[in-house]
């Protein structure tokens, strides 16, 4: 079991955005910027583009009212989405808020949030969709 399912069962903790019978969303605990949100199929599937086709567009559709409030919550000149992949073996995407390809870099320092700095960035992203 990923980290990712037991957040999806409850058995961790997250700050959550967004769920249906097949995704779930929530914040990144260490994000690049503020607003960072992970998108992330119930099925645990290590690749991104293992995922089936139907899977894969859905994740999209799902995704979208997201990305659209974090634009909202946190004016950019557009939501970024990233597939990366290497930190978990479990299929997701990043939306982030963005103003340059650079605050799509990884390597970046990540920032360590508080708690009730967290809790404010998912009320902001809360409240916009």
């Amino acid at each position: 079991m990923t980290i990712f399912s037991k957040i999806i069962c409850g058995e961790i903790p997250s700050y959550k955005i967004a769920e249906d019978e097949h995704f779930y969303a929530f914040l990144d605990i260490f994000p690049l910027v503020k607003g960072h949100v992970l998108v992330v199929p119930k099925v645990e599937t290590d690749k991104f583009f293992d995922l089936d086709q139907q899977y894969l567009s859905q994740m999209l559709l799902f995704a979208q009212p997201i990305a659209k409030a974090i634009e909202v919550a946190f004016p950019c000149n557009r939501c970024g989405l990233s597939v990366v992949g290497l930190e978990v073996p479990h299929a997701h995407m990043h939306l982030m808020p963005i103003n340059s390809e650079d605050d799509l870099n990884f390597t970046r320092a990540k920032l360590s949030l508080s708690k009730e700095e967290l809790e404010a960035v998912q009320q902001k992203i809360l409240a916009a969709l």
